[in-house]
């Protein structure tokens, strides 16, 4: 007897000629509950599916939490920044951050542990060159580029070439595969990022005391302790990446989504806020 008679959903699946994305992500989640799939593996099938729709905006860093050195410090001025932020790689400006000249590896310093060594630095030798790209660049295309050139970051450029912010193959990966937490992150971790006028980025496990904190909004967290709890209250059911539901003086747009939480949204405040944070 054929594999296909105990699974018909496979029969399905691979018989049919034609199949949108929403019909093939429906079989999907048809194979986890009859237990072909696990959770985790529909998760990242998903998530990939997510990657290839959304674009660099939707998950840089933004230009005012890049973490920079300058083209005249020298090491000693360099390794606190490096040591208290825990990145490996750093844009190197020159007077602004909108002249960006380089990129500055961490390991790179390791080369200049003693005294005379410190005294013969010069940065344009270990220097690498930066990568630059869009705004409206695709994920999934990106994560193409970087496997190809074996970059890990790139700088994020707006439409009249200003620095927008940074992205990491990191930040494409966790798209996919969750957070990728390491022993820095759970001492820094950005719940909420701005990319623009009064545009911002929210995780959806932000707790609603967080958000409320920094928009000066009075979400109640009696019900709910999360920005994903109170989203998926509002509009009844979980969310898929694009629905929008507007609370207040905010509207909540899905950036990425699972078939068990809300990873990432995108917050637009509506109107002006007094008490809101000012994120420069």
């Amino acid at each position: 007897m054929s594999i296909l008679n105990y699974f018909p959903f496979l029969s399905r699946l691979f018989k049919a000629k034609k199949m949108d994305r929403s019909a093939l992500l429906a079989t999907l989640r048809e194979a986890q509950k009859e237990g072909v799939i696990d959770m985790d593996a529909l998760a990242m099938i998903e998530g990939v599916f997510q990657v290839a729709e959304m674009r660099v905006r939707d998950i840089m860093i933004p230009r005012s939490q890049m973490v920079i050195v300058q083209e005249d410090m020298g090491v000693d001025d360099m390794l606190p920044i490096v040591a208290n932020s825990g990145h490996s790689r750093f844009p190197v400006i020159d007077e602004s951050l909108d002249e960006i000249v380089g990129i500055l590896l961490a390991k790179d310093l390791s080369h200049y542990s003693d005294e005379q060594s410190r005294k013969d630095f010069v940065l344009k030798d270990i220097l690498r060159t930066a990568v630059f790209v869009p705004e409206s660049k695709r994920l999934n295309v990106l994560l193409k580029d970087f496997r190809t050139s074996r970059n890990h970051m790139a700088i994020v450029i707006d439409e009249y070439s200003g620095v927008a912010g940074l992205v990491t193959i990191e930040d494409v990966l966790e798209q996919i595969v969750g957070e990728i937490d390491d022993e820095h992150d759970a001492a820094d971790i950005t719940n909420i990022r701005r990319h623009g006028y009064r545009r911002y980025t929210v995780r959806g496990a932000t707790p609603i005391t967080e958000f409320n904190q920094f928009f000066g909004a009075r979400f109640s967290n009696d019900k709910f302790d999360t920005i994903a709890g109170l989203v998926t209250k509002e509009l009844g059911h979980l969310p898929e990446r694009g629905e929008e539901v507007e609370l207040g003086k905010y509207m909540f747009k899905i950036i990425s989504s699972s078939s068990r939480r809300i990873n990432n949204l995108q917050v637009t405040v509506l109107e002006d806020s007094e008490q809101m944070q000012d994120a420069v």
